[in-house]
């Protein structure tokens, strides 16, 4: 069964294929799509893991950061939603 990611990205709304062999989560695989180098981000959020104590800040990081990339509303695409 394949997956499907919805976002928004500045605005527009999109849906592109997931698969897990590819990419680690949904936010990998909007950036990816949309040409978006993650390197420095990925980076820091290994920081941020090491320094918290629990998973609510690497979260927390995740979508401040990628709502300031342009990004909102990312998640999974139910086969309810086509």
């Amino acid at each position: 069964m394949a997956r499907q990611v919805a976002y928004t990205f500045k605005g527009e709304a999109k849906v592109i294929n997931f698969a897990y062999d590819k990419y680690h989560d949904m936010f990998e695989a909007a950036a990816a799509a949309e040409g978006i180098d993650l390197t420095r981000f990925l980076a820091m959020e290994q920081q941020v893991a090491m320094t918290s104590k629990g998973n609510k800040a690497v979260r927390d990081y995740r979508l401040n950061e990628f709502a300031r990339m342009g990004f909102k509303d990312i998640h999974f695409v139910r086969d309810e939603e086509e």
